[in-house]
This record gives C-alpha cells, structure tokens and sequence, in this order.
C-alpha cells in the first residue's frame, strides 16, 4: 500500500534527497505529537519527488519562523482528499472544489490564495486534425483525477452540459501524467490547469495547442481547520506573504504556485462555485 511522505528535521529531508539521488525510493512516517506540530497536506499535482522538492524550502522557512508542521505528500489525489474529509490535516493546500469540500466537510477556512485566477484548458497534440471540443467525440481525454477542479470537474461539467458530448474518460494520476498521455498519442486530449501547463518545460508546450479554456475562478488556496489557533493562522499569513514580497525567497512562493498571495475569502471566493452544482461529477474513493 502507498504511503505518504513526511519529513520532520532538515537532516531527514537531505538524506531523502540523497536517497533520491541514488535511485532509491523511501517513505519515510513520522510520529505526531498532538497540540505540538501541525500536518501540512498539499494536493499532489506533480510526482511525490516534484512536490516535496517544491515545497520543503517553504516549510522549513515557515519552521524558523515558529510554525512546526509536517509536511504530507501523498501519492494520489484521493488519498490526498482523505486528508481533509476525515479532518486529519490541520494546514492543506488544495484546489479550489476541494476549499468547497472542506468546508462542508470540518469547516475548514481559506487564509490565502495566489491574485492570478485558475483557468483550466483542454490541449491536443499541436500536429493534431482536432479543432474545436465537437471533434472529441467518442475519443479518449486524459484528466489528471476525478476530482482536479479545473483541470477535470469543471471540463468533464461542460463536455457533458454544454455539448453533452460522449468520450473515454482516462485519469492519468497527475496533471502531467495527462499532458503526456497526448504527446505519446494514448489520449487525444487532455484537461490541465493553465499555469501547470506553463510550468512545463518550452519543448512540451510548444507541441501542444489549446482548444478550449473554462472560466477563470479564484485560485488554489492554503486553509486551515478550526483547531488551528488564530494566532497561527496569523504567523502563517504574515510568513507567507513576507516570503513572496522577499527577492531572495520569491521564487520559493513560485515553485508552489503561489507568487502573489493575497488573503482568501470564503464567502467572497468559493462559494459562488456551489452555485455550479457539479456534485454528481465528484468521486469519492
């Protein structure tokens, strides 16, 4: 069974990376001591490897501010959404559907959000005859997950609603997992969020062409659950937003896709998405 990551002390993350490095693969658990160290769940866009590699720097930078935690990196998407549905994450990093599921599941509330909005797109193979959303019909589209929001409950929503258009849905795991499946010519589509596809490297984006963008929406956030004091709460906002604001330490809010945050909003950012009623596209494992 697959286990999430942990990692506790700056000697355990640089032996992992040694690990790594040699080509061998650890999991490494760690014990929680309760009311002393927070668990940090954020949702698995990328491989393990890439996730704990982007976001490390920033929580050791948020521990030598006073904010212990743990940082979890689990292997999939529902194994991460167990983190928040059951309540077990005190601090989570999740999409914006997600925000809404937390919600009604612990109350768990939004402290920030990057200022760009999250778009999602369906790319096709830039050689590709596919025009226009029509042309899918009865062919494979990749998503990253089920319940990725932009990237697979809004599109699969309009595919269905919009254009009630009948395809083989392939879930791939991870946005890039999806991306790759079109290039290699296993699906003839896929769906991914904007600014991970920006992230790839120029020689990917440049064999991909864009064929549909969805609405923009307020982006991923960083929440908590109501167990985590106010006075945290207000130390993690003020570190987060002093690291992008800092030059030496901006681009470690940029790997994690949060370059410009602003403080989030419930009411004001999230809750307009129930309005979308896209519940019946949700999947829960």
């Amino acid at each position: 069974m697959a286990t999430p990551l942990t990692f506790t002390h700056p000697l355990q993350r640089r032996s992992w990376l040694q690990a790594m490095a040699a080509g061998m693969l650890i999991a490494s658990g760690t014990s929680r001591a309760a009311g002393q160290t927070l668990r940090l769940a954020v949702v698995p866009q990328f491989t393990p490897v890439e996730m704990f590699k982007n976001w490390s720097p920033v929580v050791l930078t948020m521990q030598s501010a006073g904010i212990d935690c743990d940082l979890v990196v689990q292997p999939n998407i529902p194994k991460f959404e167990a983190e928040f549905l059951r309540g077990r994450a005190d601090i989570v990093y999740l999409n914006p559907y997600h925000m809404v599921m937390a919600q009604k599941a612990h109350r768990y509330e939004p402290l920030l959000r990057d200022a760009r909005p999250l778009q999602g797109v369906l790319v096709v193979r830039k050689d590709s005859p596919i025009q226009d959303i029509a042309q899918l019909k009865n062919q494979r589209i990749a998503f990253p997950a089920p319940n990725a929001f932009a990237a697979s409950l809004y599109i699969r929503a309009v595919l269905e609603r919009e254009y009630h258009l009948p395809h083989e849905t392939h879930y791939a795991i991870t946005h890039r997992n999806a991306v790759r499946q079109v290039l290699v010519g296993d699906a003839a589509a896929a769906g991914v969020v904007r600014s991970t596809l920006e992230n790839e490297t120029p020689e990917v984006q440049q064999a991909l062409r864009v064929i549909y963008t969805t609405p923009s929406v307020p982006s991923h956030p960083i929440a908590v659950h109501p167990r985590v004091p106010n006075s945290l709460r207000e130390a993690l906002i003020q570190r987060l937003v002093g690291m992008a604001q800092n030059s030496d330490q901006k681009a470690l809010m940029s790997a994690i896709q949060m370059p410009n945050p602003v403080r989030a909003n419930y009411r004001n950012d999230y809750a307009p998405l129930e309005r979308l009623n896209i519940e019946k596209f949700v999947v829960i494992e």
